[in-house]
C-alpha cells in the first residue's frame, strides 16, 4: 500500500517528535551523571549537533549525537552513527567551538542510544565515537 503526502507528513512528525523525546531523556541523562548542557541542536550550513555539553570530571567538550528508536526493528539506536557520520560531527564540533570561541582540553564526540517502548527508556552511552 502506497503512502498518501498526508500520511508521509503525519510520519515526519510522530519521527521529529520521537527524537525531541529522545533528547529531553538524553540531556537528563547526561545531566545525572554531571554534565552541563551548553546547548541543543545547534545548525549551520554544514549540519547539526543534538547537544553540546561540558564534563567537568574530563575537562571535556562533549558533543553528542542521540539516536532514539521505539523498538529494535531497524536495529539498535547507535548502529546508525556510520563512520562517515561520525567524521561529519568532529567536522561540526570544530566549527562549533570556531564559532563560539570556545575550547577545552579534551574534545570527545558520543553518541547517546535510546530505546522506547518499555516502561523506562534504555539507554547506552558510548564515550568517544572513533571517526
Amino acid at each position: 500500500m502506497l503512502l498518501e503526502v498526508t500520511d508521509m507528513v503525519r510520519l515526519g512528525k510522530v519521527s521529529r517528535a520521537l527524537g525531541q523525546h529522545g533528547e529531553r531523556v538524553a540531556v537528563q541523562y547526561l545531566e545525572s551523571l554531571g554534565f552541563e548542557i551548553l546547548e541543543r541542536n545547534w545548525r549551520c550550513s554544514h549540519g547539526e549537533l543534538d547537544i553540546v555539553a561540558y564534563e567537568q570530571a574530563e575537562h571535556a567538550l562533549v558533543f553528542v549525537e542521540v539516536k532514539t528508536r521505539s523498538g529494535m526493528g531497524f536495529g539498535s539506536p547507535l548502529e546508525s552513527i556510520t563512520y562517515a557520520k561520525a567524521r561529519k560531527l568532529y567536522q561540526l564540533a570544530m566549527l562549533w567551538q570556531r564559532e563560539r570561541k570556545r575550547r577545552a582540553r579534551t574534545v570527545r564526540v558520543d553518541g547517546v542510544g535510546i530505546l522506547l517502548g518499555q516502561d523506562e527508556p534504555q539507554i547506552t552511552h558510548i564515550r568517544g565515537i572513533a571517526a
